[in-house]
């Protein structure tokens, strides 16, 4: 794999544990991208979104998504794709923000107890809140 092959993927891994430890979810990347085996995990990403042991994630990412546009296709404008081959176990793939909402309910029950954390999940999930005018603060 050449260097801005690899560097790609780094960026991408980071980019995905950035989204989830801003949505409040620890989550860290693995050293060489598995590589090394890191505490017996060859994964790119562990999400700790089940309690202490990991969800171990592979980041795979194409230019021209070579390879994702059936999976796109087939998934249409539905919320989970199972794919399930003979005599093997299905797997499932989610849309980005059907795994946030299922991860967000999973990994805390307390969410809403938590201002801080449903504030900065709320802020990604919707965007940041326009700032308030002079008039509007005033009224307030």
């Amino acid at each position: 794999m050449g260097k801005p092959s690899r560097d790609k993927g780094l960026r991408r891994e980071r980019a995905i544990v950035d989204l989830h430890v801003k949505c409040g979810l620890r989550a860290e990347r693995v050293p060489l991208s598995g590589a090394l085996r890191y505490r017996g995990n060859g994964a790119d990403v562990d999400l700790y979104v089940r309690g202490a042991e990991p969800v171990k994630a592979e980041v795979k990412a194409r230019g021209d998504g070579d390879g994702f546009r059936t999976l796109e296709r087939w998934l249409g404008g539905n919320d989970a794709l199972f794919l399930w081959r003979d005599r093997t176990s299905p797997f499932v793939v989610l849309p980005l923000h059907v795994w946030l909402e299922i991860v967000g309910r999973s990994a805390r029950a307390d969410a809403d107890t938590d201002a801080a954390r449903t504030e900065r999940r709320n802020a990604i999930e919707h965007g940041p809140l326009p700032p308030t005018d002079a008039v509007a603060r005033n009224v307030a």
